[in-house]
């Protein structure tokens, strides 16, 4: 066997230790080989599984006859689904400091509620049960005008004619639902601002009866007052109200809104006003005449005709003084025109349905009267806040129901009185304007206000009775004031707390 090749570099002390070495292995050549291959194959095999367990991976193809596993796929990692988002942001309201909740607590409001709304935003600002329907006196007849205001519109007039009738010698007069006609004589001006006069009336009859020879003396008068179907008095009202001055009963034909006095508002009415209306124009006519009542032939020839002041000046003479006759004239009327009746009970659909074109939710209202008298008329003081906002705005005729409206402070009409906005309260002077009711179980106010910081606010203001406190005070008319004092004095900045 060959000996290993000596270099030149290696020193005598290896040589001698590689001899001895080589020796053994020279001598024991083949267990060596098979020794140092086991030897191997184990260190091999270690660091495998040892680089696998630091690794996770398997061991190179070279290194290893096991076929190869195939990898776990790393997971996916499980997205959130995102969170749901509201289709507009909410826009946070501002914090209001300005509270009117002790004002708002005065035991004289009563049975309380109220509502009060920015008319720039729509921003309801202040509420204590303004969705709940409740009587609302004679704040109705802001209803009734904006009715009316669509529906008539605002140069509508009411008319009354005389026509021939079936008999010789007969004239007939019919009532168009004028209750402002006059019997005073042209040139002395009634209660009525405007108002048609019998007596012209009567000229124009008898002018246009002589112009034709064939026509007999006029003998007998019929009165025709079919335009309006009865009841001429609601339930709901007090009987008093008649002698008291502040109700008639309510027939398509009258005169003065059938006062005693035709000149002042409040006057004692009669039990009869077709009676009076037509003795009047018999007596306008000349006397002497039978009076009886019919309805007119149809298709008989006019002999005369009047009409009304404009649905405009009405619905202000109405609002200004809350003149009951008016708003009830206006009510019959506009339900005539749009179909609904010519009775009290046409009155819900005839008003709900005038209202239906300002867009607002009339939703448990309910109407048995033009003027609010009746005690069972609901409104709530939502619907009239959101009306409100459109009379602010003056859309369409409702210009005209503003400047019909009260003023506090005013020079005339129900807020001019000595005992509103007196005292503390006159610091509203001039910024308040709105419709006030009374009747023995409720006072009302609703309308809009100036506020001293610029902001235009409309409100309602209810003070109703129950069975617990009885009638409400005539002292709920300073609570109502002093709490539309503070609404004026907070402006936006109202607090509902």
């Amino acid at each position: 066997m060959e000996e290993p090749v000596q270099t030149p570099e290696a020193g005598t002390a290896d040589v001698a230790a590689r001899g001895g070495i080589a020796a053994v292995f020279s001598r024991h050549r083949r267990a060596w080989l098979i020794a140092v291959g086991a030897l191997v194959f184990v260190l091999l095999g270690s660091g495998a599984v040892f680089a696998g367990t630091q690794t996770g991976e398997t061991a190179p193809a070279a290194a290893s006859a096991v076929a190869t596993p195939t990898p776990t796929p790393s997971p996916t990692p499980t997205v959130d689904p995102a969170r749901p988002v509201p289709a507009q942001a909410t826009t946070a309201s501002r914090l209001r400091t300005c509270s009117v909740a002790g004002l708002a607590a005065d035991t004289r409001l009563a049975d309380f509620q109220a509502q009060v709304v920015n008319a720039n935003t729509g921003e309801v600002l202040f509420d204590r049960g303004g969705t709940t329907s409740s009587r609302t006196a004679s704040v109705m007849k802001v209803l009734t005008s904006a009715a009316a205001l669509n529906v008539l519109g605002s140069d509508y007039r009411a008319t009354t004619r005389v026509v021939k009738g079936a008999e010789p010698g007969q004239v007939v007069l019919v009532g168009g639902g004028d209750l402002t006609l006059s019997r005073l004589p042209t040139g002395q001006e009634p209660f009525y601002t405007g108002a048609a006069h019998l007596d012209d009336l009567a000229t124009q009859t008898m002018v246009a009866w002589a112009a034709d020879p064939a026509n007999p003396p006029i003998t007998s008068l019929v009165l025709d007052s079919s335009y309006f179907s009865g009841p001429d008095w609601d339930e709901g009202w007090a009987r008093t109200e008649l002698g008291l001055g502040y109700m008639p009963e309510i027939t398509a034909l009258m005169v003065d809104g059938d006062r005693d006095d035709p000149s002042r508002s409040t006057s004692a009415r009669s039990e009869d006003p077709i009676a009076r209306a037509g003795q009047a124009f018999a007596d306008a006519l000349g006397g002497g005449l039978t009076i009886s009542q019919a309805t007119a032939p149809a298709g008989s020839a006019q002999l005369g005709a009047v009409q009304s002041a404009p649905v405009s000046t009405l619905v202000q003479q109405s609002l200004i003084v809350s003149d009951n006759t008016i708003a009830e004239m206006l009510a019959r009327l506009l339900a005539i025109e749009n179909g609904a009746g010519s009775s009290f009970s046409a009155l819900q659909a005839g008003i709900v349905n005038g209202l239906a074109a300002y867009g607002i939710d009339t939703t448990g209202m309910i109407i048995k009267d033009g003027s609010g008298l009746s005690p069972h008329n609901a409104v709530s003081p939502a619907y009239l806040t959101a009306l409100f906002v459109k009379v602010n705005a003056r859309e369409g005729n409702l210009g005209v129901l503003f400047d019909g409206l009260p003023i506090a402070g005013g020079p005339r009409g129900s807020l001019s009185y000595s005992d509103r906005f007196a005292g503390a309260n006159s610091a509203a002077a001039g910024a308040v304007f709105a419709k006030t009711g009374w009747i023995d179980t409720g006072y009302t106010l609703a309308g809009v206000i100036r506020a001293a910081d610029g902001t235009p606010l409309t409100f309602a203001i209810y003070a109703i009775s129950n069975a617990a406190i009885g009638n409400v005070s005539s002292n709920a008319k300073i609570a109502i004031d002093t709490l539309a004092t503070g609404f004026f004095q907070c402006g936006d900045n109202l607090s509902n707390n």
